[in-house]
């Protein structure tokens, strides 16, 4: 009896890599399927619930999987990828993209993982959804191949969407895959993959925006400016879920302020604030205000300023009672507010 083809699907939470899943079970390929989980990619303010309600560094979202993921016949283990990945984030080999997206590095790191799941489960091969010319950064050809090699996995790692524009892979060598029946997708246009999925009869995929934060130009310029105020060896996973909430001004070195935009995003401040001063407007609709592990009186009032200036108040020439709670203590001041060009040298964005 011929023993069965098994591989490792990487599944990235969009289409392609769950185009490349339903083209290896077409192939009749036994597939373990794994995705990949950090606090960076496919974030919800849940999470960030989550994290600061658990008080914990790192919480993983058990059932963050897309529709289209759901309804897949298959079982899909989330994989914590947290363990090494801050390390690889601040130290990449291979540099940042357009923003602190170390796309080459967490890819090889990734593939690392899934060749170590590989070897567990006594697979053959992994596939990923990855497109030719996709990404600037990390699906180029000169980089799919030093993936390939960094990872450690060589020709046992295939990428089915552009199958015939890459070099052979042992999944083909051995005739487990056929070639011929595999597409030949480059570049960012999805128009290929969209006509795919409508003969797979997928109809619920995300679509291309979200993904990894990291890519995101608003939040690497917070993340750029606690790298340089905090130091990259300082700062902890609660740190960067903190960076998904709220405005963030920088007051001057040693202090930061986050502002709540609405609700839900004050809700989870004061979860946060345990260790921190939480600032609130008292008896008048605001923001919650965290002010960053520092109770100087000085800082206080001006937190309080911002606190006010932030809410519905418009009348800037009187004082508001504002309540600072402290590790140490609770207090009531009386504040005016900033006016909108004194605050906004401060922000972060």
């Amino acid at each position: 009896m011929t023993k069965a083809i098994k591989a490792v699907g990487m599944l990235s939470g969009g289409l392609d890599s769950l185009l490349a899943l339903y083209l290896m079970l077409e192939q009749g390929i036994a597939v373990k399927v794994i995705k990949f989980q950090t606090p960076f990619f496919d974030w919800t303010i849940t999470d960030c619930q989550s994290a600061a309600a658990d008080n914990e560094e790192f919480v993983i979202n058990r059932s963050g999987l897309t529709a289209g993921e759901r309804v897949l016949d298959c079982e899909i283990e989330l994989v914590d990828l947290s363990v090494n990945y801050l390390q690889m984030l601040h130290n990449p080999r291979y540099d940042y993209g357009r923003n602190v997206n170390p796309c080459i590095d967490c890819h090889i790191l990734m593939l690392q993982t899934a060749r170590s799941i590989m070897e567990e489960e006594g697979a053959q091969f992994v596939f990923t959804g990855e497109v030719l010319g996709q990404r600037p950064k990390s699906q180029r050809m000169p980089e799919l191949m030093l993936i390939s090699h960094q990872s450690g996995l060589e020709d046992q790692l295939l990428r089915p969407l552009s199958c015939r524009l890459l070099p052979t892979t042992l999944p083909e060598k051995e005739g487990w895959i056929d070639r011929d029946k595999l597409p030949a997708f480059q570049g960012r246009s999805r128009k290929p993959q969209i006509e795919l999925a409508k003969q797979f009869g997928i109809k619920d995929y995300p679509t291309p925006a979200g993904g990894c934060i990291l890519t995101d130009p608003s939040y690497s310029k917070r993340v750029k400016d606690l790298w340089e105020y905090v130091g990259k060896d300082k700062i902890t996973w609660e740190d960067y879920n903190l960076l998904k909430l709220g405005r963030h001004l920088r007051i001057n070195p040693n202090l930061k302020i986050i502002v709540g935009r609405d609700e839900a995003e004050c809700n989870i401040l004061r979860q946060f604030g345990k260790e921190r001063t939480i600032i609130e407007l008292v008896d008048i609709p605001g923001p919650v205000v965290l002010l960053d592990k520092s109770s100087d009186p000085y800082y206080e009032i001006i937190a309080a300023r911002i606190c006010v200036r932030y809410s519905k108040v418009r009348n800037l020439e009187k004082e508001f009672p504002v309540r600072i709670e402290s590790a140490n203590e609770v207090k009531i001041v009386n504040v005016r507010p900033y006016k909108l060009e004194e605050v906004e040298i401060w922000l972060i964005n």
